[in-house]
């Protein structure tokens, strides 16, 4: 991915909810622009953190449940409210919660806050794999990229990976 919105996962509990956050740093390309004299984190930011969250929540839990990786595509975006301004400097938590989880679907309630305080909030539906996922190989490269982001984004992963009914990982 090149974008990358999620600094650190803080907590992750399969089938359940994850926790992050984004640093909001003033030297982004769109403050220039949204506004000028006025920088304001774009709303379609805070909801592709939220989605790239809830994308790892998806993943980790169906391996878990399932044993196969799937790949979480953003599909919907329900009831989205943007309640306070989020500004250069500020500390975005994201929040996420995992509602119902589906063959080929997931819905997740989502939300941010700066210092204790709802920035904004929705609901995201994700649908899985646009492209076939079913072969061997498929799986080991979708696999192979996300155990590396997983493993930099989550100080969690390891003891996941290790817990019980964990893959071996080859060399």
């Amino acid at each position: 991915m090149r974008w990358h919105f999620i600094d650190r996962i803080d907590e992750l509990i399969p089938g359940e909810m994850a926790r992050g956050r984004k640093g909001v740093a003033g030297s982004e390309d769109y403050f220039a622009d949204h506004f000028p004299d006025f920088p304001v984190l774009p709303g379609v930011i805070q909801i592709e953190a939220l989605a790239q969250l809830a994308g790892k929540l998806i993943e980790v839990t169906v391996f878990t449940q399932q044993k196969r990786w799937v790949w979480p595509i953003l599909s919907m975006v329900r009831k989205a409210k943007f309640r306070r301004f989020v500004r250069p400097g500020d500390p975005l938590i994201l929040k996420v919660k995992l509602d119902q989880l589906r063959d080929e679907s997931a819905v997740c309630k989502v939300s941010t806050e700066v210092d204790g305080k709802r920035m904004s909030e929705a609901q995201i539906v994700f649908v899985f794999n646009p492209d076939n996922l079913d072969t061997d190989a498929a799986q080991a490269r979708l696999e192979k990229l996300e155990r590396t982001n997983l493993s930099i984004l989550w100080d969690g992963y390891a003891d996941w990976a290790a817990g019980p009914g964990a893959p071996v990982e080859e060399s």
